[in-house]
């Protein structure tokens, strides 16, 4: 599940400092990493000097993530900072960030102003830097539960002038920001319980359970974002969650029962499934605000 490679490692090769590049592509071939040649290009150029580049080399041999070695992610042309532990941002998230900043910049010509965005579950922070990136005049927060993703966060969306808050879910949200999100992103865990055995070991092993596991049927935390998003949201505002393609029906019957219009967007390239809720804007058909009975 590694966003820099799909490879699988097995076995460490305990190595000397000073390897030459065929060194380490023998090595890491050796472990089991499908992309040798171009796992060995990142760890030499990340290296600060031969004995670091051995004990990389040692980590990346002994399964740890190539994330997690390096440092970084690559993630929509941006590096992003990932510390041992924090969930790596996956290539297929991109999908998700594309359909946001589109969205974000449809809100930006509604208004006329910046737009407001929330990355939920931000993990390392990987979407929202990415927003803040292509989007003018950007309003950003973000927030998790895990301290180590937050501190990682920091670094990343601290960059780019947004706020990163520790606690569940909307909790740690200033109170300031309901009803005034344009986009709000949330990839949530979405792996069913009994399924988490079955993922590769790089992130059963190495990526926290909390970042993984959405519970039975992989839609709790899903159902709990949710619940919330209509007051967070903007009138006009979206909701946009990552998920699997056989989830997607029953995300979208719980997008409409907290009164949010719903959508699915896919991308067959990447694999990416992505449910957009928009909270109604009040208007009627003729774009004025829709009378209200008193």
């Amino acid at each position: 599940m590694s966003s820099l490679s799909s490879s699988h490692p097995v076995s460490p090769s305990p190595l000397p400092a000073g390897l030459s590049r065929s060194a380490v592509v023998t090595a890491l071939r050796s472990a089991g990493c499908v992309f040798a040649e171009d796992e060995a290009e990142l760890l030499i150029s990340t290296a600060a000097s031969p004995a670091d580049l051995a004990a990389m080399v040692v980590r990346r041999t002994a399964g740890r993530p190539l994330e997690h070695v390096l440092g970084w992610a690559e993630f929509a042309g941006l590096r992003i900072s990932v510390d041992p532990g924090v969930f790596v941002p996956r290539r297929r998230t991109e999908f998700l960030l594309g359909q946001a900043v589109d969205l974000g910049r449809r809100a930006a010509g509604r208004t006329g102003r910046g737009t407001v965005a929330v990355d939920l579950c931000c993990g390392s922070g990987a979407v929202g830097a990415a927003l803040a990136a292509a989007l003018d005049g950007v309003e950003l927060y973000a927030a998790d539960i895990d301290p180590a993703a937050v501190r990682c966060a920091r670094r990343n969306v601290a960059a780019a002038g947004g706020e990163v808050y520790e606690g569940d879910l909307f909790a740690p949200l200033p109170a300031r920001l309901r009803g005034r999100i344009d986009v709000l992103v949330a990839n949530v865990p979405y792996v069913p319980t009994e399924e988490v055995g079955l993922l590769p070991p790089e992130a059963r092993e190495y990526e926290p359970l909390v970042a993984l596991d959405g519970g039975a049927d992989g839609l709790d935390v899903l159902r709990r974002v949710t619940a919330e998003a209509p007051r967070w949201l903007a009138p006009g505002g979206h909701l946009l969650v990552e998920t699997s393609e056989l989830q997607a029906p029953q995300a979208v019957e719980t997008f409409a029962r907290n009164g949010l219009t719903a959508g699915v967007a896919t991308c067959d390239e990447l694999y990416a499934t992505v449910v957009i809720g928009t909270r109604p804007d009040g208007r009627g058909a003729d774009g004025r605000e829709a009378a209200t009975g008193g």
